[in-house]
């Protein structure tokens, strides 16, 4: 059993400084959270920004160069959104084969602004960079397509999406690390500008500073240090499948020769019900979910992608205030992206740290009353996907 014993945030924003100073204090946090110092540290995996040159490449050591040169081993990794589940799950296998005991996950950027755009140059190979050379889709109108095929398919409208927005932002008015900590109304949202129609300025996440961390430990080691923890039942990093009907990204090296029998969900909904199936749980044993709402209409989504409801239904549990605070089934109560932006290496551990918090009883004021299960959910580009599940 792997248990997180500290969870830590430096909190989100645009402070123009270099990422690895957001990732040492968020850190040393989770450190002082656990009652352990960085010298009891045995092993560090760095989730990777790709923004901030090479020390972004190689995090975990720029990572562990600031915080002192102990010896301690180091991994680095990249996935795209998903980056900070991929350094979790790489902290936690390590413990659970007994390599370890002791584990430090951090994730921090630093980032332009306006919206993420491809790195490295002219790419004629990167899918990445020709989406937006022969398609013109920027990360917000991606957001927009599937905002339009969700209106199409489901009769979704401009108000379910405001609506979204409105909860998420009471959440984040509540979180000291959220970026955006004001309410909003629904007409402040259907107000705002106009980015990629149907989407306005405040449906869709901003690009952000922050950096988070977490301290992992084997069952054993929080047993003789006598420290308590929150389990991670489950993390699952599942590809998709062949065929894969969710609407994509273009994919130009698909090999159908490795084609498999049609997959029995779509790509998201596969993350979440394989961390389900491995944690021994379902979507009715959830106290609360942090789903990635990279636009507000991507949200609703995500409530049936993990089988909250559905197909369809999303929109219900938003206007009954199911998925509000104090609701059945809270979702973001952190705030969301809408209240956070990208930071895109810290956004999953940033997750898991507020499911640790409420897991705990120590979120405050918008603290889930008598929580015990919760799901922390996200999906980056080119089959980049995570789920992770945290128990009492």
């Amino acid at each position: 059993m792997t248990l997180v014993a500290g969870a830590g945030m430096h909190p989100w924003g645009k402070w123009g400084r270099p990422f690895v100073e957001y990732g040492v204090a968020a850190a040393r946090e989770a450190l002082r959270d656990a009652g352990l110092h960085w010298t009891d540290v045995q092993f560090l995996v760095g989730a990777d920004t790709i923004r901030n040159g090479y020390p972004g490449f190689v995090s975990g050591s720029a990572f562990a160069q600031a915080l002192g040169w102990t010896g301690a081993r180091i991994a680095s990794c990249y996935a795209a959104c998903a980056s900070g589940a991929h350094a979790l799950e790489i902290a936690r296998t390590r413990i659970l084969a007994g390599l370890c005991d002791v584990a430090l996950v951090i994730g921090a950027d630093s980032t332009p602004k306006g919206f993420f755009k491809p790195v490295g140059g002219d790419r004629p190979d990167d899918p990445d960079w020709l989406r937006f050379r022969l398609l013109g889709a920027t990360n917000p109108a991606y957001f927009a397509l599937y905002a339009r095929r969700r209106m199409a398919l489901y009769g979704s409208t401009i108000e379910d999406f405001a609506a979204v927005k409105v909860k998420n932002a009471r959440a984040g008015s509540l979180n000291p690390n959220a970026r955006y900590r004001k309410t909003v109304s629904a007409q402040e949202v259907l107000n705002s500008p106009m980015v990629a129609d149907p989407l306005r300025l405040m449906d869709i996440c901003a690009t952000s500073d922050g950096g988070a961390a977490l301290v992992l430990v084997s069952e054993s080691f929080a047993r003789r240090r006598g420290l308590s923890g929150v389990r991670i039942a489950a993390v699952s990093t599942v590809t998709p499948a062949f065929p894969n009907t969710v609407l994509e990204m273009p994919n130009f090296a698909t090999d159908s020769s490795a084609g498999t029998a049609p997959p029995e969900r779509p790509f998201r909904s596969s993350i979440a019900h394989a961390a389900y199936e491995e944690a021994g749980v379902e979507p009715g044993d959830l106290s609360l979910a942090e789903v990635y709402d990279l636009s507000t209409a991507l949200e609703l989504d995500w409530y049936e992608d993990i089988g909250l409801c559905a197909p369809g239904e999303a929109e219900k549990l938003v206007r009954a205030g199911e998925t509000s605070l104090g609701g059945r089934i809270p979702v973001n109560p952190s705030g969301g992206l809408a209240s956070f932006g990208e930071a895109i290496p810290a956004q999953a551990i940033a997750q898991v740290c507020e499911l640790i918090w409420q897991l705990r009883g120590t979120a405050g004021d918008r603290q889930v009353e008598g929580a015990l299960v919760g799901l922390a959910v996200n999906q980056g580009l080119f089959g980049h996907g995570s789920a992770i599940i945290a128990t009492r």
